[in-house]
């Protein structure tokens, strides 16, 4: 099955801000060093810690990370949203009020006029998440 995933690159912090989506999100979280890479003997000492990949599963949940970035620097923009299908009404509010702390509930979860519980927040890594829950959806 083809599928898309997000990949969120951080400037220093990936291991700080992918440890806050574990809490926030629940899964399994695997983080590589530059150091523990192939990479190691390249990098500035300064960068030994720094994450190179990061994987946060949970289910068929996936969130990717890494402080690899460009020598252009890191540029935030707000043309990439993460979109979080949420399978009930308690994780969708569960999640939204773990992922708004520290930044910004710009849209608290309400009903929408699609019928669907929907909300959107921008964490405190300037990361811009929809949440969504279909309370109409058929389960398995």
């Amino acid at each position: 099955m083809t599928q898309i995933n997000s990949y969120l690159t951080f400037s220093g912090n990936c291991r700080e801000a992918m440890t806050f989506y574990k809490k926030c999100l629940g899964g399994e979280l695997i983080l590589q060093t530059i150091g523990e890479s192939p990479l190691s003997d390249k990098m500035p000492p300064q960068m030994k810690e720094c994450i190179v990949h990061s994987t946060l599963t949970k289910d068929t949940l996936v969130l990717m990370g890494s402080d690899m970035v460009s020598e252009d620097g890191l540029t935030k923009g707000n043309s990439v949203s993460l979109m979080l299908n949420c399978s009930s009404e308690e994780e969708i509010r569960t999640f939204y009020e773990k992922l708004s702390a520290g930044g910004k509930a710009t849209y608290p979860v309400q009903n929408s006029f699609w019928g669907a519980l929907f909300g959107d927040l921008t964490d405190k890594y300037g990361n811009h998440w929809l949440l969504h829950y279909d309370k109409n959806q058929k389960t398995n």
